[in-house]
């Protein structure tokens, strides 16, 4: 079991830099795949970035690639979303999601059916 918690978003204007953090507690942090995805008011969820358990791969979306960068410390059990020239399109609630136990250090799953835990989600929102 993992349980996941999101801290960091808020107000910023566009051009503007965030950094989402999601902390997990759980013995199978360490050995999971971890997403971000996005839910904008109106909108279905959306993928925007994912990373293996080791950090040895990583994949974004197109809208962010060049902006939004994803990172983990296992050793803090922590992922984060580092988001620089925000854009109003990113508003949204951004979600933090983990898989169960994968070894394979190539599995960053971009679909949310892959995903086991989720957190609460923090709200984003970039002023134009």
């Amino acid at each position: 079991q993992v349980q996941l918690v999101e801290s960091g978003g808020g107000l910023v204007q566009a051009g503007g830099s965030l950094r989402l953090s999601c902390a997990a507690s759980g013995r199978t942090f360490s050995s999971s795949a971890m997403g971000w995805f996005r839910q904008a008011p109106g909108k279905e969820r959306e993928f925007v970035a994912a990373i293996s358990w080791n950090g040895r791969t990583t994949y974004a979306t197109d809208s962010v690639k060049g902006r939004f960068t994803i990172s983990r410390d296992n050793a803090k059990t922590t992922v984060w979303l580092q988001m620089n020239s925000l854009k109003p399109e990113d508003t949204a609630v951004y979600y933090c999601a983990a898989t169960k136990r994968s070894s394979s250090s190539y599995y960053a799953p971009r679909g949310g059916d892959e995903y086991d835990y989720w957190g609460q989600g923090t709200q984003v929102t970039v002023s134009s």
